[in-house]
């Protein structure tokens, strides 16, 4: 198996992970959200702020992780104020189980710390929590969500 950072030719198969990863958290597709998400990918990969990781099997996507960074005011626990976000992790049903999404969290905890994070955030689905537990993630009271 290889991992690799993606890259703008990767778009239409992030795409295709994307949505195959919202169908599997139980969000029903019923917009069409093709043309915002290549928006989203060609403007995050090409300005630095989203590292995409992709693992492949032969020339077969099978996986992908990504952290996308954040600044906020510096803090007296944060003094930078930079934070990432751990997103789009999806491992494809046959390839679950065999530590990918474990390798795929080290190389993005990994690349957070090269850019000088001290703090990294995601949320979690049913499937995915369990992972992010053992890995060492722990539940916080921190945030509160307003859908508007």
């Amino acid at each position: 198996m290889k991992y690799r950072k993606a890259n703008i030719n990767d778009i239409d198969k992030l795409i295709d992970l994307r949505k195959r990863q919202l169908v599997d958290e139980g969000i029903e597709p019923n917009i069409d959200i093709n043309s915002e998400l290549n928006v989203f990918f060609h403007n995050k990969l090409s300005d630095g702020s989203l590292i995409q990781l992709i693992v492949e099997d032969n020339e077969d996507i099978i996986a992908c992780g990504a952290i996308i960074y954040y600044e906020f005011p510096p803090t007296y626990t944060n003094k930078s104020g930079k934070k990432a976000y751990i997103t789009n992790m999806f491992t494809k049903e046959d390839y679950r189980g065999q530590g990918i999404a474990t390798k795929l969290l080290t190389k993005l905890v990994d690349e957070a710390k090269d850019s000088g994070i001290s703090k990294i955030w995601l949320g979690a689905s049913k499937l995915g929590r369990p992972v992010y537990k053992k890995f060492g993630f722990v539940e916080t009271e921190e945030w509160l969500e307003l859908n508007i």
